[in-house]
């Protein structure tokens, strides 16, 4: 009888679980459904810094028969998940709220909101920040003779890898955040491990862009200065646990 009693939760949650996950991927959807007729638009203003800064006279290319039509679809499906990243997050919000005290529930709100805004700044500055510098230090240093003409496809996964690299390593403040609250470190130890750290964020710079100084350290600057950032706010969180043993008490 304790065992049918005992499933019956985990059925309840699995099924929750279930519901969340399908709004989100309507979500995703929607907006696909909204963008999709405008998948060449997308693309063109995505290409056009490496457009603006190609040779007079030349343009991208496709290497492949199909390439013009499903690298435009494949770029407004990932744009898709961005924009409803949102929705995402609320989603997984909702689902593992009733599981929060209530002092967690207000931390846990702001901080899905920062990290989605953190998210699309990351995407931003490298769009307007990162590409023209690194499409201009690319076109320029091609040997004489040769003619840059980018495949749609190839620039596409370029460009995407770039985003999402951008777009983690903006997440430094609210990773921070979290560590501190959760009591895994401090931010005095943190303050005490801040050369190491600059070291990683170059180190991580060197691995998630490609192998040029530009982008590297375009990359690691802006998580340097995060990491202040972060350290800055994490003041203001005390440790999960002790909260914790507040809030019991005042109940």
């Amino acid at each position: 009888m304790s065992t049918v009693e005992d499933t019956q939760p985990l059925i309840t949650h699995l099924m929750e679980l279930r519901d969340r996950l399908l709004r989100a991927v309507v979500a995703v959807l929607v907006v696909f459904l909204g963008l999709v007729w405008f998948a060449n638009d997308i693309y063109a203003f995505v290409a056009e810094p490496l457009l603006e800064k190609m040779p007079a006279g030349t343009s991208m290319i496709a290497t492949d028969v199909a390439s013009p039509f499903f690298t435009p679809i494949k770029l407004t499906l990932v744009a898709s998940v961005f924009l409803a990243v949102p929705v995402i997050l609320y989603q997984i919000w909702a689902f593992v709220a009733p599981g929060l005290y209530k002092h967690e529930r207000k931390l846990i709100l702001p901080l899905l909101f920062s990290s989605s805004m953190l998210f699309y700044c990351g995407v931003a500055f490298a769009y307007f920040v990162v590409f023209p510098l690194v499409f201009g230090f690319f076109t320029a240093t091609a040997p004489e003779g040769v003619q840059v003409a980018t495949d749609i496809s190839s620039y596409l996964d370029f460009i995407l890898a770039l985003f999402l690299a951008f777009g983690i390593a903006f997440e430094v403040p609210v990773a921070i955040i979290l560590l501190v609250w959760t009591g895994a470190t401090t931010p005095d130890s943190l303050r005490q491990k801040r050369p190491y750290i600059i070291v990683a964020a170059f180190v991580v710079g060197m691995l998630l862009t490609p192998p040029d100084i530009i982008s590297q350290t375009l990359l690691a600057v802006p998580m340097c200065l995060l990491f202040e950032v972060g350290l800055l706010c994490s003041r203001f969180y005390r440790p999960r646990d002790e909260e914790d043993e507040e809030q019991e008490a005042q109940e």
